[in-house]
């Protein structure tokens, strides 16, 4: 391994997933993971390639415990890399509104981030070196229907990781966004249908959501995600963007290229059989 940004890494949504799969990875590799989450255990994980998990209680929504987090962690440990695991996703109508759930969506997936990246970048820029890589969605390229808000929380993630990678690259702080597709975690069993019986909407919506957890249920391994963060995690020059699997990049490629016409048509026969 080549420990470019050093061997100190602060990851949150560590508790399961993708989040759990990369914490691992990195420390089977050597590197010391301080891994945030809401409720972690108290149990210190070594592993036979030097590394370890280090589980610190860390929300990404609540200001107060990430800056207790930040005390701890930067007292202890001189982070060089920082992984933004943490998400949840909710099922609802773009045309209703359910205030708390989307709140805490946004707080979760798009306003965690900078909360984070607030306590924690300074020192990475101070050091003038070092990672910070966003975990997004290729739901955050493709409109898909009853994940509005979800769509919208990761799309708001691209450009901010473009933009902080502009103000950063000059302190020696790379960012790289990731963009897993389909994959099979405890988050589809986690997604909250926020959506009354009542709802003109609501049989479409099963329909579709219905559709996405098969998907996912058959979908990629979350070591498939840790496997592309932990190259970024050794790569000097990392890339803004990094889709997973060969066949969503090839979906993010066609995007590009493809009448928003024709997208809107696949979208519709595949998550709502019209």
């Amino acid at each position: 391994m080549k420990y470019i940004y050093g061997k100190n890494v602060l990851l949150t949504g560590g508790s399961s997933g993708i989040g759990l799969a990369t914490a691992e990875l990195l420390a089977r590799n050597g590197y010391t993971v301080y891994s945030g989450s809401r409720d972690p255990s108290e149990e210190i994980r070594g592993f036979d390639g030097g590394g370890e998990i280090r589980p610190i209680t860390l929300d990404v929504r609540d200001g107060i415990s990430i800056d207790k987090a930040a005390e701890s962690v930067l007292s202890q440990a001189d982070i060089g890399i920082i992984i933004h695991c943490a998400g949840i996703g909710i099922a609802s109508a773009g045309e209703e509104f359910p205030v708390d759930a989307v709140k805490n969506l946004m707080e979760t997936n798009f306003t965690g981030v900078l909360q984070v990246n607030s306590r924690f970048l300074p020192h990475l820029r101070i050091r003038g070196c070092g990672l910070c890589i966003i975990v997004g969605s290729v739901a955050g390229v493709f409109p898909v229907p009853y994940q509005s808000h979800y769509c919208a929380s990761k799309a708001a993630l691209d450009l901010y990781t473009g933009s902080l990678r502009l103000e950063l690259k000059s302190f020696g702080v790379n960012v790289s966004l990731v963009m897993p597709g389909d994959t099979k975690t405890g988050f589809t069993g986690n997604r909250k249908f926020e959506i009354e019986k009542t709802s003109p909407f609501y049989n479409d919506c099963v329909r579709a959501v219905g559709k996405m957890e098969k998907d996912e249920t058959n979908g990629k391994p979350p070591i498939s995600s840790a496997k592309v963060i932990l190259k970024l995690c050794s790569s000097k020059n990392p890339p803004s963007r990094k889709t997973v699997g060969f066949d969503y990049k090839m979906l993010v490629f066609l995007q590009r290229i493809i009448p928003d016409r024709i997208i809107e048509y696949f979208l519709r026969r595949v998550y709502l059989g019209r």
